[in-house]
């Protein structure tokens, strides 16, 4: 299948793709997922609350963040294409 039908498909989706993780970013991932938890367990109720609001914008802002070097990167890469053929 051509990658404009797989995008087409939803089968493409670089963001939870992780075979782009580099041994480096999945170690990250792993030392933040435990770090996460460990937080929690020191946390009140309140603190949870407040935490849990301040990752959900955390994860919008990292969603815009990354939709934003997807739609440069796309261009950029659009625009040597273009060049190639000229």
């Amino acid at each position: 299948m051509s990658i404009l039908k797989e995008i087409w498909h939803g089968n493409v989706c670089p963001q939870t793709d992780s075979r782009n993780n580099s041994p480096e970013m999945k170690e990250l991932i792993e030392y933040m997922a435990r770090h996460h938890d460990d937080l929690l367990k020191t946390m009140t109720d309140e603190q949870k609350e407040i935490f849990e609001k301040f990752d959900d914008c955390w994860s919008e802002y990292m969603s815009l963040g990354e939709a934003a070097i997807f739609e440069y990167a796309f261009k950029l890469g659009m625009q040597i294409a273009i060049s190639v053929t000229n």
